[in-house]
């Protein structure tokens, strides 16, 4: 196998089967061949005469070649009694308190199984709105998204990882405005990426400066106006404050719905990139273009005819996948069933264009994009047509779009989702995005630095003669090969990072692979800690005018900061200190009476006790004392002292949580059924929960007690870091995901 040693440390640590103390009992070889014959055995329910086994093998050697890598939960639960293969679903929210909170309970169904969810607020009625039945008035669309996130929060996904969750808003409903800021304070909604639902309508009326109507979901009648480009300008904004909202274009996703008569699509999966009917749900793969390369004489070329085995062979397999799965509901098992939806994606994109000798912000690389990923979307539907010949065409075909033509196995064939994870497994780069960074350091438990170079760039420096570790060094802490004297300008021009390519030809290189894939692009456009409002703006006027299906942002730095003025302000004329050269920050005073909580967690060398008090400000002060059996009472009580200062200096809980969870000691971690994993990380799960008791308050709910996070942090805990809850190396944003390129890390892939 040509699996890498990080790959193996990932796998080991997310992926591999494991025993109830937490073992590995399979080796990397029995995992891929516990997937293959799981998902090669479909076979048999449409051919008694199937050679399974030599499928088997064919699947086995796709996977262990690192050519095409299903999602991570096809990885992880297929062969196993748990079984549930899809990354996410969509599920509906209706407009009455039946259909609301069946929605929450299905959502915790899917989130105990492994998968994130999607969901379009738009048909609950407005806040204020008159609800008949009760003489009451309705609360409105943000309010049940805090219910959502609470109940999100209570449930720990399958053992591996939080649920994410995908809130769509119609830009015309009634609590449009709320909803733009309803994540204006990073604490908020943590379990959530949102996004503003757009219509041609409405992007119109900001081209021409007009107003637009409000529409009222219940009676569908006209609810009011507003101007539209103020509108727009507070998503824009929103989004370069802290990334958030993205945009959704409504109408082109249902222009592209194959199955119309099933009702409009309101939502997609958490990141963006699935447009789904509800109930339906993502069965996704990718391949890795670096594998589809050869080299002759000439240099490196792109290898159609094992691109197209490779298309034909992953069709096959995500067709199977399909059969195999367990699905978490009834409900979705029968609508996935009806359309067969699969997203084949690609991966390893930038990696392809350095051997390539191309550069990513170039009018030559965007037409290639065009031209693989035509040949993918339509060698895959060629498949699909086989397949429909012998195991028949999706159920709903004959009322789809394709109706009058040759019958298909799949209504759809291609999406382009996040791989954070499993181009880390592949060693290449993620998805289509430009490469984040070529080298790091990684900083090893016993104090030494490892360098992580990306492969393409070693192999050119070597065979250049310029490779040292003193160089990699320099462009790691650079973060750019941009301005290192020592580099070549042939080679700076291929091996740009994704802040060296302009905002004009991240959106350009969506656009390029969304003309020919079926379903959506995943895709980040990163933008340097300096970029202005302005320069979001041209962003989101640029991807509706090269035809995309959404588009998400992220500036450098900005859901890291904090806005601080406590004890001085700045008088005219003078420059503010940086953050890190403040001096003038001091605690506010300790009340004199608080409220609090103690709880007892118990951690690998006995309990520890840790009491979380409060006043009408908020959490001002953390004790720790341990039981007989001893602990570490001098590290747990300085910890709790400095958080103390830290919270009542005004440093966010969030920020707090981000430095304490998931913190592992070996003590505790080789202990079955703890519920944390060291003092630190038992510290910041009570705080976690006294600040959901006092949230709870506010928001006047029942006190119930809220559920305990596990590791790793979620939601915007961990949108909101620059650096990783388990490794502390830093985090890249893709396709409105965050993934650690180190230890394998990722919200939602």
């Amino acid at each position: 196998m040509k699996i890498g040693k990080n790959a193996i440390t990932v796998l080991e640590k997310r992926y591999l089967k494991k025993d109830e103390n937490g073992k590995n009992i399979e080796t990397v070889e029995q995992m891929f061949r516990r997937v293959a014959d799981a998902i090669a055995a479909a076979d048999a329910a449409y051919d008694d005469k199937a050679d399974v086994k030599k499928l088997s093998d064919r699947f086995y050697e796709l996977m262990t070649n690192l050519e095409f890598l299903p999602n991570s939960p096809t990885l992880m639960n297929a062969g196993k009694e748990l079984g549930q293969l899809s990354a996410c679903f969509v599920l509906p929210v209706g407009d009455s308190m039946e259909e609301i909170f069946e929605a929450i309970k299905q959502a915790a169904l899917i989130h105990k199984s492994g998968g994130g969810t999607g969901f379009s607020f738009s048909r609950l009625r407005a806040s204020g709105a008159t609800v008949r039945s009760t003489g009451g008035v309705a609360s409105g669309p943000v309010s049940f998204m805090r219910v959502f996130n609470m109940a999100t929060e209570a449930v720990k996904q399958g053992g591996t990882r939080r649920g994410a969750n995908m809130g769509i808003l119609r830009v015309d409903h009634p609590d449009i405005l709320d909803f733009i800021d309803c994540k204006k304070n990073n604490a908020d909604i943590t379990n959530f990426n949102i996004s503003v639902g757009i219509t041609e309508a409405f992007m119109q009326a900001v081209q021409n400066g007009d107003t637009y109507e409000l529409v009222d979901p219940k009676s569908k009648q006209a609810a009011g106006e507003l101007e539209a480009r103020e509108v727009f300008h507070k998503i824009v904004e929103s989004a370069w404050r802290n990334g958030e909202p993205g945009i959704i274009f409504l109408d082109r996703l249902n222009r592209d719905n194959v199955v119309p008569s099933q009702g409009e699509i309101e939502s997609t999966n958490p990141c963006g990139e699935q447009p789904l009917l509800p109930y339906e749900s993502c069965n996704l793969g990718s391949i890795n273009l670096v594998t589809m390369l050869a080299k002759d004489k000439n240099g490196w070329r792109i290898d159609y005819k094992k691109l197209e085995r490779t298309v034909e062979d992953a069709v096959h397999f995500l067709d199977n996948v399909i059969d195999v799965n367990k699905y978490p509901l009834e409900e979705i098992d029968f609508t996935t069933k009806q359309t067969r939806k699969i997203g084949l994606g690609v991966m390893g994109w930038s990696d392809m264009l350095a051997y390539l000798g191309m550069s990513y912000n170039s009018e030559e690389a965007v037409a290639l994009a065009g031209e693989v990923m035509k040949f993918i979307t339509e060698t895959g539907r060629r498949a699909s047509a086989r397949l429909a010949k012998v195991r028949g065409a999706f159920p709903l075909f004959g009322e789809s779009i394709f109706a009058a033509g040759e019958p298909l196995r799949n209504a759809t064939i291609t999406t382009i989702a996040p791989t954070g994870t499993l181009s880390i497994i592949a060693g290449c780069s993620s998805g289509v995005e430009p490469v984040f960074a070529y080298v790091f350091i990684r900083n090893v438990m016993d104090g030494t630095e490892m360098i992580e170079v990306n492969p393409v760039l070693r192999e050119t420096l070597e065979a250049r003669g310029l490779y040292s570790d003193e160089l990699m060094k320099k462009i790691a802490a650079e973060g750019t090969l941009q301005h290192i004297d020592e580099i070549p300008d042939d080679i700076k021009r291929v091996f740009v990072c994704s802040h060296d390519v302009s905002p004009l030809y991240h959106v350009k290189m969506q656009a390029a692979f969304q003309k020919h894939t079926d379903n959506a692009v995943s895709k980040t456009v990163n933008f340097a800690h300096n970029a202005t409002m302005e320069d979001v703006e041209e962003v989101y006027m640029l991807a509706y005018e090269l035809d995309c299906k959404g588009v998400t942002i992220y500036r450098d730095g900005s859901r890291a900061e904090q806005v601080l003025n406590i004890g001085s302000v700045k008088k005219e004329g003078e420059t503010e200190a940086p953050p890190a050269m403040r001096t003038d920050i001091r605690p506010r005073p300790r009340p004199e009476v608080t409220c609090g909580l103690t709880e007892r967690m118990k951690i690998g060398c006995g309990n520890l006790y840790v009491t979380v008090n409060y006043d009408e400000h908020g959490i001002c002060e953390v004790f720790t004392s341990t039981g007989k059996a001893g602990g570490c009472p001098s590290q747990s009580e300085a910890t709790a002292r400095l958080v103390s200062i830290a919270l009542r200096s005004g440093v966010s809980i969030d920020e707090i949580l981000d430095q304490l969870r998931g913190i592992r000691c070996p003590s505790t971690i080789r202990h079955a059924g703890m519920k944390c994993t060291s003092c630190p990380d038992a510290i910041a799960r009570v705080i976690k929960k006294t600040a959901d008791m006092i949230e709870n308050q506010k928001l006047g709910l029942p006190a119930a007690e809220p559920a305990r996070p596990e590791a790793p942090a979620s939601g915007a805990a961990a949108l909101n870091a620059k650096f990783c809850p388990e490794c502390g190396s830093a985090l890249e944003h893709e396709g409105g995901c965050v993934s650690c390129r180190s230890c394998g890390y990722s919200k939602c892939n």
